[in-house]
């Protein structure tokens, strides 16, 4: 096999027309640049350089060897600018599992923060219902990050949990509710309430339930809709009131007004999971800066309805 590094010694001495002259380019002695053209000759089995006056030429087989290993040098000095693209996070390829409520409110400007400062970085996006596929997309490396809410699935050993924000329960109620002209609402004061139900059995359910339970009571839930927009739906025609996450509350229904809840605040914490023992990913280091970046207070505005309110009670 022909030695790369020997070619790159050929292709000085072609260049500069002499062993002295490559000698000095090189930075070798004229003796160790021919003892590399000589074991390169022995490699290629033939002769590769010939004596013209003091200097020397390429014979018809090192003309040919000087042209590969110009070529290889080019490829050579790309190589190590993509590399150091690369490491530098300027370049990469990134997989990323979302669930649909993150979308919008957290996937969508981190990305676009992250094409702005690294536009040489690709992403992948999958929207994943189950936390689980999710989870293990990043254990078995086909993803490099998921966003999860804290507690589905369960991260276990070898999973990084990076924390980004505290998505808040909202109050949804219908716009003739009795507390509907109010700023905002204590937990306990929907006790007697019937309600419509946003939440799939999990995380997301159990941070209503321990929050109401943590003021004495349980919702009464008369719909189950597991869906944010077709909860709002339910509680525009007057069928209940309804706890919706911050982030999914989307296009907001006519028939509804939106109230923050206090004492306690019904919170599902948000976060991203990646592989602890992953290579290091300066893109994917970037990009998790981006979703904290989205996910600060200063990024998101505010979504409760304020007109036609009264003081709080």
């Amino acid at each position: 096999m022909l030695d790369v590094r020997r070619m790159q010694v050929l292709r000085a001495v072609v260049g500069s027309g002499s062993v002295t002259g490559a000698a000095g380019v090189l930075g070798y002695t004229p003796s160790a640049v021919s003892q590399q053209i000589a074991a390169l000759e022995k490699e290629a089995g033939a002769v590769l350089l010939e004596r013209v006056g003091r200097g020397v030429r390429p014979t018809a087989a090192g003309l040919l060897l000087t042209e590969y290993a110009d070529s290889i040098g080019r490829q050579v000095a790309e190589a190590e600018a993509a590399l150091a693209d690369l490491l530098a996070g300027r370049t990469g390829r990134l997989s990323v599992r979302y669930f649909a409520t993150a979308g919008a409110g957290l996937v969508a400007p981190a990305v676009a923060r992250l094409r702005a400062a690294h536009p040489g970085v690709q992403i992948d996006l999958k929207l994943t219902a189950d936390p689980g596929d999710s989870l293990a997309a990043v254990r078995e490396g086909r993803a490099d990050l998921a966003l999860l809410v804290k507690g589905a699935g369960g991260a276990g050993s070898g999973m990084r949990v990076v924390p980004l924000l505290d998505d808040p329960y909202l109050a949804v109620l219908p716009r003739g509710h009795r507390l509907a002209g109010r700023r905002s609402l204590r937990l306990v004061e929907l006790a007697a309430e019937a309600f419509v139900g946003s939440e799939w059995p999990g995380p997301c359910l159990d941070a209503q339930l321990d929050a109401c339970a943590a003021v004495g009571f349980r919702p009464r839930f008369v719909v189950e809709s597991e869906d944010y927009v077709t909860a709002q739906g339910f509680v525009a025609a007057g069928l209940g009131v309804s706890l919706v996450p911050r982030l999914g509350l989307g296009s907001r229904h006519p028939g509804v007004v939106v109230r923050e809840v206090r004492d306690p605040v019904p919170v599902r914490g948000i976060c991203a999971v990646v592989r602890e023992t992953a290579p290091a990913q300066p893109a994917l280091d970037a990009f998790i800066d981006a979703l904290r970046a989205a996910a600060s207070p200063d990024a998101r505005r505010p979504t409760p309805d304020t007109q036609h309110t009264t003081p709080d009670a």
